[in-house]
């Protein structure tokens, strides 16, 4: 494994998230969801106007909210009681969960290890963060649950913008054992924990996630 000449990391940051913010975007209306659920004076009403425009949206809501996880006594038909009995972070948070999903492909991250197996990994840290803070009593749990949904979120920006240099990492974490992150910093200056968050910040999540 060779270690590359490496320019300051916050200039690799900013180089690599302008190159990666036309390709992994959020689409409009959840970026208008996550503006409307950081404003508190913001209503269920007004996060119903905008969702109602979305019809696969709407349909994910309604599947989520009739589900067993939520246990809750007769189907619920409409997005508004749906909205009002989720909340408007447990909205926000599936409309952020159904964007991603759109941005993880099937290309491979390295041998027997795809993008969407990234996915179902970053599902299910999303689903046992919520539970451990729901067990706990913390008053983040819909936090906690788009924190797992994102905290990997830079491997992506990696295989988008350095796919071959991530299939080399990769290879190189597994056959010698090193730290992902501690390989990530010496061939490319920086880990995808500090990508993940440069994005983010582009996409204006809040602080708290």
């Amino acid at each position: 494994m060779t270690t590359a000449t490496l320019a300051d990391p916050q200039h690799i940051l900013r180089d690599v998230i302008a190159k990666v913010a036309t390709i992994a975007t959020l689409p409009e209306t959840t970026s208008r969801i996550v503006t409307i659920v950081e404003d508190p004076r913001s209503s269920a009403a007004q996060l119903h106007k905008i969702v109602a425009h979305d019809p696969a949206l709407v349909s994910r809501i309604l599947k989520v909210v009739n589900s067993a996880f939520y246990g809750l006594p007769g189907q619920i038909g409409t997005v508004d009681r749906a909205i009002v009995l989720l909340g408007l972070n447990a909205v926000k948070n599936i409309a952020v969960a159904a964007s991603m999903g759109q941005l993880f492909r099937a290309a491979p991250l390295c041998d027997g290890y795809s993008a969407r197996d990234l996915w179902t990994h970053c599902v299910s840290v999303a689903v046992t963060a919520r539970e451990f803070a729901k067990q706990l009593k913390l008053p983040i749990v819909e936090e906690a649950f788009l924190a797992g949904m994102i905290h990997d979120l830079g491997i992506l920006v990696e295989l988008q913008v350095w796919p071959d240099k991530l299939r080399e990492i990769c290879q190189a974490a597994s056959s010698t054992g090193q730290p992902f992150c501690q390989i990530e910093e010496e061939m490319t200056g920086v880990d995808h924990q500090k990508l993940g968050a440069a994005l983010v910040d582009r996409w204006k999540f809040p602080r708290s996630c």
